[in-house]
């Protein structure tokens, strides 16, 4: 088995070849990658690829062709590699808001199309995948790939038509937890608390939140009612949460992330 990959962040590629070593089919894979920016191809070697010389010749060995490009470039490399690509081969997209029906469009209709919608915990083995494969790919392809997602993290099988909606979810939604924490961490610093002390506490709370969401069995309005005491602390913040709009915020944001993945599938 074989990989292309090009054009994703360079060290969140790394991170995807070092999944595919890391999985259940590494004995039987050998990693090629394409670029058009030698530094990042070069760095792709040294994480055990072997450079190829065109995204058509790579397609043509290829038995998993990864499309990680942006969504504005893929016209363009599915050009360069469709008359090229193994008939066999399964084309693993990592391309927001594309459908398999586009890739199918403009390689041949009968291609086999795994859609994947990671996020960028996956860096340090934290990730969160969600992925959706066409009709025509069998059980084992898809065990493979779900392999190599699943040593960088968790994954999650959706249908292929909420591909769009789960980015907000999951793939987007670390920059606007990111956003949420650095106001509490501004706050910290506005009232002489360390800044690093801060960090290092609100982090803590996040990944315990977390947990409790995942773990304790209970419902978020649960693990919400059990940190707030009637006339407290907790519930003097939540009622300014409440009417700040805090949940509606949420919603638009989300929305707003859809509608761009719809717009960027055109």
């Amino acid at each position: 088995d074989r990989l292309r990959s090009r054009g994703l962040g360079d060290v969140y590629k790394r991170q995807i070849m070092k999944g595919i070593s890391d999985s259940s089919a590494a004995d039987n894979i050998k990693l090629y990658a394409y670029d058009t920016y030698a530094p990042v191809l070069e760095r792709a070697v040294s994480v055990g690829a072997s450079a190829c010389e065109s995204s058509s010749k790579l397609a043509e060995m290829c038995d998993y062709v990864f499309l990680a490009v942006k969504p504005q470039q893929l016209e363009e490399v599915l050009d360069e590699i469709a008359s090229s690509i193994n008939p066999d081969a399964v084309v693993v997209s990592i391309c927001a808001g594309i459908s398999d029906e586009y890739i199918a469009s403009k390689i041949n209709k009968d291609v086999k199309v795994i859609l994947v919608m990671p996020n960028t915990p996956l860096l340090i083995g934290e990730g969160a995948t969600a992925l959706s494969r066409s009709d025509n790919v069998t059980d084992e392809e898809f065990a493979t790939v779900c392999s190599i997602f699943g040593s960088c993290g968790d994954y999650a099988v959706i249908s292929k038509n909420k591909m769009k909606e789960i980015i907000a979810v999951n793939s987007s939604s670390p920059a606007f937890i990111y956003l949420y924490a650095k106001a509490f961490i501004d706050y910290a610093k506005s009232v002489d608390i360390d800044e690093e002390v801060a960090k290092t506490l609100f982090a803590k709370t996040l990944i315990g939140s977390a947990k409790m969401i995942t773990d304790s069995g209970n419902s978020i309005e649960k693990l919400i009612e059990m940190v707030s005491s009637k006339g407290g602390t907790t519930i003097a913040g939540l009622e300014k949460l409440r009417e700040g709009g805090l949940e509606q915020t949420v919603k638009n944001c989300c929305e707003a992330c859809t509608k761009r993945a719809y717009e960027l599938s055109k």
